[in-house]
C-alpha cells in the first residue's frame, strides 16, 4: 500500500475518533532495550492494520475480547491478531512485551508492531496498541472510552512510551501462547 494512501487513511479514521480519558493501568515487569530491526513490508501488517483500524469505534470493557463485547488494550490487539493472522498471543500486556520477539527501536516502527506503554509512571507495562504508520497506533484507551487512534507524538504517549515489539517477522510470524 503505497504512503499516501495510509496516510488517507489514518486521516480519515482520525477524524471518526474522539479522544477520551486515560488509559487504565493493566500489569507489570520491564522490557529489554529495544534494538534496530530490518524494516521487512508483508501484506500480513497490512492485514492486521486495516483490522484494527475497522474496530475503532468500539467501546473499551476491563476484560473484553471481541467487537461485540467491547475490548481492553490487549483485548484488542489479541483479537486483530487471532482473527488475521491466526496468531494467538498472550492475553496480558506483561506477557506480550515479554514476548521472545524482536524488541524495535521507535525510529524502526512498522505496521503491525506492538507498542506498550507505563500508563501509571514508573517502568511497568500497563498499556499496548497496534502501530499503524505514520506515527499513529490504535489501542482500546479507558474505560467509558472507545477503540481509537491517536498519535505517539502527544506529549502523553512520548512520556509513556516503553518499547515496541515486532510480532510480523518475515517468514518467522510469531505464535507463542501459553
Amino acid at each position: 500500500m503505497s504512503a499516501l494512501m495510509r496516510f488517507a487513511l489514518i486521516g480519515v479514521v482520525a477524524l471518526l475518533t474522539a479522544c477520551v480519558g486515560n488509559s487504565p493501568p493493566v500489569v507489570s515487569p520491564q522490557p529489554a532495550a529495544p534494538m534496530s530491526v530490518p524494516n521487512t513490508y508483508s501484506q500480513a501488517a497490512d492485514d492486521v492494520l486495516f483490522r484494527a483500524l475497522g474496530l475503532v469505534g468500539t467501546p473499551y470493557r476491563y476484560g473484553g475480547n471481541t467487537p461485540a463485547g467491547g475490548f481492553d488494550c490487549s483485548g484488542l490487539i489479541n483479537f486483530v491478531y487471532q482473527d488475521v493472522m491466526g496468531i494467538r498471543l498472550p492475553r496480558t500486556t506483561h506477557d506480550m512485551i515479554n514476548l521472545n520477539t524482536p524488541s524495535v527501536a521507535r525510529a524502526s516502527l512498522q505496521p503491525g508492531d506492538l507498542v506498550f506503554f507505563a500508563t501509571a509512571g514508573g517502568k511497568q507495562v500497563s498499556h499496548a496498541g497496534i502501530y499503524v504508520g505514520e506515527g499513529r497506533f490504535v489501542h482500546a484507551p479507558s474505560s467509558g472510552g472507545t477503540v481509537r487512534l491517536d498519535s505517539l507524538d502527544s506529549r502523553y504517549w512520548q512520556k509513556a512510551y516503553l518499547n515496541a515489539k515486532r510480532v510480523l517477522v518475515t517468514s518467522n510470524l510469531a505464535s507463542s501462547a501459553p
